[in-house]
């Protein structure tokens, strides 16, 4: 049995054009996973877009561009988003269906997040670092443009670990490795290794936290940062397909659940549990 989907987006996401959370519960059932939880994007930063950046966006979105130069994600719907988590609970009887959110750098936005979530019950909730404040915030898919990729990856861990360090209410630290997305081609190839230290400093911190880490499936988590997770005491693994639409459910599971059990990361007592060190097989 592959693991559960611990981080699925679909059309209350707002970077989501093609999601369904129907049809993905469909996907889930079709691939016999135990259960998956829906994290929609709940973004409170407003991203400074430049001309070149905008001309690359879908018009859609490029439209919400201000006159100030900013984007600002539209806000998730709780209460319609909760009503459709229930029908499809309803609708799909034998697969445990979570709510949750996905939440845009929480530390910067303590009031907002405080707010979506007392709007309803969040099953499951990420922490997640898209941008970087740098010469005015803007997202790292777009950073490689004017930055050097270990730079970037550096700064970008450093927030992570800020990120990790603060009080934001959140359970799992999504994809740790963000960045390595939009690696550029004509870069050397990403080593994790150059950036152990800083690394392990965010796996350590997270692990003291007590929170879990994700194994972001969208580009597989390399073995040495499982591997590490494990040595710095972590606890718990979730796998997150980061599906922004329904075929991508659960994709590379069964690969990086090999790579978790490897570096010595378990199932749980039953099969929609995190995954644990030390747990039952």
């Amino acid at each position: 049995m592959l693991p559960p989907d611990g981080h699925v987006h679909t059309e209350w996401s707002w970077d989501a054009a093609s999601g369904s959370m129907e049809r993905s519960c469909a996907r889930a059932v079709e691939l016999g996973l135990p259960s998956i939880a829906f994290t929609e994007h709940a973004d409170f930063t407003s991203w400074v877009i430049d001309p070149e950046v905008k001309a690359r966006m879908r018009p859609r979105n490029a439209a919400r561009i201000g006159a100030d130069g900013r984007f600002r994600p539209p806000p998730l719907d709780a209460a319609a988003y909760l009503a459709c988590v229930q029908r499809c609970r309803e609708l799909f009887p034998g697969l445990r269906v979570l709510s949750g959110a996905e939440v845009g750098e929480p530390h910067w936005h303590e009031e907002q997040v405080k707010a979506l979530l007392g709007a309803g019950t969040f099953d499951r909730v990420l922490g997640s670092v898209h941008s970087l404040d740098t010469t005015g915030t803007r997202l790292v898919d777009f950073l490689f443009d004017r930055t050097r990729p270990a730079d970037l990856i550096r700064a970008y861990l450093a927030e992570v670990l800020r990120l990790v360090e603060s009080a934001a209410p959140f359970a799992v630290l999504a994809h740790i490795d963000y960045p390595v997305r939009y690696w550029p081609k004509e870069a050397p190839g990403f080593d994790p290794a150059r950036f152990e230290g800083e690394y392990r400093t965010v796996l350590g911190a997270l692990a003291r936290s007590g929170r879990a880490l994700e194994v972001n499936t969208r580009v597989p988590l390399p073995p040495a940062i499982v591997r590490w997770w494990y040595e710095a005491g972590g606890a718990a693994l979730v796998f997150g397909s980061d599906a922004h639409e329904p075929s991508a459910v659960a994709r590379r599971f069964a690969d990086q659940a090999a790579v978790a059990e490897a570096a010595g990361f378990r199932p749980g007592q039953h099969p929609h549990d995190f995954w644990r060190r030390g747990g039952t097989a």
